[in-house]
Order: structure tokens, then C-alpha cells, then sequence
């Protein structure tokens, strides 16, 4: 922690000489109110640190979670953006100094008339940083609950008649942990149940760290409605392997605590590496699901052949699995598994920040970075696989350009 916090001080009195410079030729008032909304917009940060080494990240939830270390976290960003402005001018005089040594002594260099470079770099510096911080404010109180449903024709080759048009809402990545009250979870539940679905699939992380945090929403969740079930699978956050338990034991008591809530009290149907089998008029269709497979976090730790067995014959073979890199891996790769048709996947949010405009054909994150494949619907050959934008956030407390999604998913004939 501190190293962290030299980081952060260093920081706030380099960016300061950006606030002093920039408001050098104003008036004693105007000075001092820039400096006190600059100290007191730092003061977040300290206060997250605080609260961070008393109290702990995972066990501190509500609003003041969201809004401390949201501020933190956009103001720091925010004067991130104003460092490269300042390093130029710091770079530019040294490099002047330096040649000055080999130049003439009697050289002078004449300022020009009007506001200094320092001046003129410091002000273009507050303006990025500043709109940098506004962006990402917005972010926290509107772009993390702005849900989007997105419709896709998902294209089967040889669908049989009986499963075309089949209707599936895929929802992903809750992290309900990350809510500060009920409403957001009574609109997602409203939105997915306006689809009438045929089936509803939640593709993972459910909590962020620990049973506990679904407690307060699952008559809300027990509100979801489809035709007929909803399967759900695991995520690498649902496994509690995030928190620092006093007990192996307490760790295990915990994970069993969030397998009873699945499917005992909420009633889905948890796929741990299983499979159900529907059918229509003797044509059937595999619901596949496994634990988590990934490669990175966690690593593996479901079983793709144990899921499998049983499901290799069905017509239509649909996988759930929550990190899509398992596609790439493995299901795209391994000829023993060509015949499933798609795979449903989430974990990546898409960062939580990018920027979309599909009419522009824009589409971009850091997670792509990360993982070849990070939202929306790709293919290889006559595999399919959709990776849920996520419906929560954590880490950074809302979503800027990526909003979370609903997924409306309709069957259909390739």
C-alpha cells in the first residue's frame, strides 16, 4: 500500500503545479477556489485508501462504495491525462538546458509575449483531464444501469423445423455484490421477463466474493419468468476465490451456500459439467454446461468431457460456458466438439469502457487486449459464439461506451 500511495501524492503535487500555473494570472479568490475543489476532489482518493486498509474492498458495499471510490478512481484518471502535457514542457526545458551548455553564454531566450507554453499546456491538460472526469462520472451514475437489449439472429445450419425461432434472453455477470440497493435488479427482472423467453441462460458470476450478497435480492430474482427453465453455470468470482476465508472449510460452506441459493431458492437449473436434453418431435437439443474454464484467473477447473457425454448426438448442441477464451481454446479447436453449435459466454464485460458505433463499424476496448473475443457474436466455420456484454461492474464502479447488456437470441436456419 505504499508504494500505491507515494504514487498517488506524487501525483497530486505535480498535477498542482498544473492548477497554480493555469490560474497563476487570476484573482486571489479564483486561485483559491481552484485549489480547494482540487483538494478536496484528492481527498477522495485518500479516503478510499482509508476505508480500503480498515475495512477491505469485498467487505464494503452500498453507495459510499460506489461513489468514493468511483470519484477516486476518475479523479486519478483524470489527472493521469494531465501528466503528458505537464512531462512535455518539463522535457522541452530540459532538453533547452542541455543544449545551453554547449551554446553560447551570452544567449538569452526571449519569452514570447502572452501565456507561456507551461500556461498553454497546463490549461489543454485541465481541459482532458477534466472531461476525462466528467466522462467517467456519468459513467457511475447513468452508463452502469443504461441497459440495452440487443437482438440476434443466431444462424444454425440444418436447424430443424421443430427448434426454429426458439427464443433465448442470455443474461450474464450480475455481480450483485456491486449494487448499492434493489432497483437496478427490479428493472433488469422487468426487462428480460417483457421478452417472454423460452429459455433464459445466466452465464456466471453471480456475487463478486461471497453467498451473502445475493441474500437481499432473491425474492426479486426469483421473479424471473421464462416458457420453461432457467439454466444457469458458473463464474470465476462465484467460487469465492477472492476473499481471504479463515478457513478452508469456511471457504467450502460458502460455495455449497451459493449452490443451495441457485437451486434450491431462486430454482434454476445449475449446470455443474451436465448437460439436459430437450426434445421436440424426436429432434433434440443440448443444453450444455460446465464449470469454469479459462486461462487465466482460476484456470480449469470444470470438465468439458463430462459435460459432453450424453449430448453428442442431440441435432442442436448449445454450450454454456462463462469464459469465452474456452472457446477459443478448446471448443473451436477439438474436432470432437465441432458439432456444437454455439457457445454462450460472458466475464469480460468489455472492460466496462469502449467505444461502439456499429453504423461507423467501431468497435473497440482495452479487452481486446485481452481476449480475442470480447462482445457481441463471432464465427468459425459453423460455430457460433456469443459473449454477453454482463449486466454489473466491478472494480470500476460503472460502465462508459460499453452499457450493460440483455440478450435477445432467436434460432434460426442458417
Amino acid at each position: 500500500m505504499i508504494l500505491p500511495l507515494l504514487i498517488i501524492v506524487f501525483v497530486d503535487v505535480y498535477v498542482f503545479q498544473a492548477i497554480k500555473t493555469s490560474f497563476s494570472g487570476s484573482r486571489t479568490s479564483t486561485q483559491r477556489t481552484a485549489y480547494l475543489i482540487y483538494w478536496i476532489l484528492s481527498s477522495f482518493t485518500y479516503l478510499a485508501l482509508l476505508i480500503l486498509v480498515t475495512r477491505g474492498y469485498a467487505h464494503w458495499h452500498g453507495w459510499s462504495k460506489n461513489i468514493i471510490t468511483g470519484i477516486a478512481q476518475t479523479v486519478f484518471l483524470g489527472k493521469l491525462c494531465i501528466v503528458p502535457f505537464l512531462l512535455i514542457d518539463d522535457i522541452l526545458r530540459l532538453f533547452r538546458w542541455i543544449i545551453s551548455l554547449f551554446g553560447s553564454k551570452e544567449a538569452e531566450y526571449i519569452q514570447p509575449t502572452g501565456i507561456s507554453r507551461l500556461q498553454f499546456l497546463s490549461r489543454i491538460g485541465l481541459a482532458v483531464g477534466s472531461f476525462t472526469f466528467g466522462a467517467f462520472f456519468y459513467g457511475i451514475v447513468r452508463g452502469g444501469y443504461n441497459y440495452q437489449r440487443r437482438r440476434v439472429k443466431l444462424q444454425i445450419k440444418d436447424l430443424p423445423a421443430e427448434w426454429s425461432g426458439l427464443k433465448i434472453v442470455q443474461i450474464s455477470d450480475l455481480h450483485i455484490g456491486s449494487f448499492a440497493n434493489d432497483t437496478p435488479i427490479k428493472k433488469i427482472v422487468e426487462l428480460v421477463n417483457k421478452e417472454d423467453a423460452d429459455i433464459i441462460f445466466f452465464t456466471g458470476d453471480l456475487v463478486n466474493y461471497a453467498a451473502s450478497e445475493v441474500m437481499p435480492y432473491i425474492e426479486i430474482l426469483k421473479g424471473l419468468r421464462s416458457k420453461s427453465k432457467i439454466y444457469s453455470i458458473l463464474g470465476n468470482h462465484d467460487y469465492g476465490s477472492y476473499v481471504k476465508w479463515d478457513s478452508q472449510k469456511e471457504m467450502k460452506d460458502n460455495f455449497q451456500h451459493l449452490l443451495h441459493i441457485q437451486k434450491n431458492e431462486l430454482g434454476w437449473d445449475l449446470l455443474m459439467d451436465e448437460n439436459r436434453i430437450l426434445e421436440r418431435n424426436g429432434k433434440k437439443l443440448a443444453i450444455v454446461g460446465v464449470q469454469y474454464i479459462g486461462h487465466m484467473m482460476l484456470g480449469k477447473i470444470g470438465n468439458m468431457k463430462k459435460a459432453y457425454v450424453g449430448a453428442e448426438d442431440a441435432e442442436i448442441q448449445l454450450l454454456l460456458s462463462h469464459d469465452p477464451s474456452h472457446w477459443d481454446h478448446e471448443i473451436s479447436q477439438d474436432e470432437q466438439y465441432r458439432k456444437i453449435n454455439a457457445t454462450f459466454s460472458g466475464h469480460t464485460h468489455g472492460f466496462q469502457f469502449g467505444v461502439e458505433i456499429p453504423k461507423l463499424g467501431l468497435k473497440w476496448s482495452p479487452a481486446k487486449y485481452v481476449f480475442p473475443h470480447w462482445a457481441g457474436l463471432y464465427k468459425s466455420g459453423e460455430q457460433n459464439l456469443y459473449v454477453n456484454r454482463g449486466l454489473g461492474f466491478i472494480g470500476y464502479p460503472g460502465r462508459l461506451g460499453i452499457p450493460p447488456e440483455i440478450t435477445i437470441i432467436e434460432l434460426v436456419k442458417a
